[in-house]
C-alpha cells in the first residue's frame, strides 16, 4: 500500500525554485536549485496537482533544468511531438510564468518530486521505486538504450 506524504513533512526537503523560459521559446520551464539530489540526465516523477508525470533533468548553461512533464516514459522520449507538456499546462492553470518562484518538494531523493505554488499544502502518494531489472527490460521494449 502506498504512503502518503504532506509537503510540510520533516521527511520532505522543499527548495524555492523559479520558473524560466525554455531556450528560446516562450514556455515556461523549472530552473532546479542546485540542493536537489538530481544530476543532467536523470529521469524522475514530477507531482503536479496529484498527477505523478514523468520528466527528464536537463544541464544547459545556467544550471539545471526541467523542460516539459510528460504522462509516461514513452511520451517522455518522444516529447515534441504531439504529447502534452504538463508542466506547461501546470503554469497555465496556477498562473504562473517565468521569473515566478515555486516550491520543489524532495519526496523520495533523485526519484519522486512535487511542484507546488508556494503556501499551498499538499500531500503526496509515494509508490515503491520501479524494480530495476524489471525497468531494464521496460526500456529495451521501448527502445531505451541503457
Amino acid at each position: 500500500m502506498p504512503d502518503r506524504i504532506a509537503s510540510d513533512a520533516d521527511s520532505v526537503d522543499t527548495y524555492r525554485a523559479r520558473l524560466a523560459r525554455s531556450g528560446g521559446t516562450r514556455l515556461p520551464c523549472l530552473r532546479v536549485p542546485d540542493d536537489a539530489a538530481v544530476e543532467d540526465g536523470d529521469e524522475i516523477r514530477l507531482v503536479l496537482d496529484g498527477d505523478e508525470r514523468h520528466a527528464e533533468v536537463t544541464a544547459d548553461s545556467s544550471g539545471l533544468v526541467v523542460r516539459g512533464a510528460y504522462d509516461n516514459r514513452r511520451l517522455l522520449r518522444e516529447r515534441g511531438g504531439d504529447a502534452d507538456n504538463r508542466l506547461v499546462e501546470w503554469c497555465r492553470d496556477h498562473d504562473r510564468e517565468p521569473g515566478d518562484a515555486v516550491d520543489l518538494d524532495e519526496v523520495d531523493p533523485g526519484y519522486l518530486y512535487g511542484l507546488r505554488v508556494p503556501g499551498d499544502r499538499v500531500v503526496y502518494t509515494v509508490r515503491g521505486r520501479p524494480d530495476e531489472n524489471l525497468q531494464r527490460i521496460a526500456d529495451s521494449l521501448l527502445g531505451g538504450d541503457e
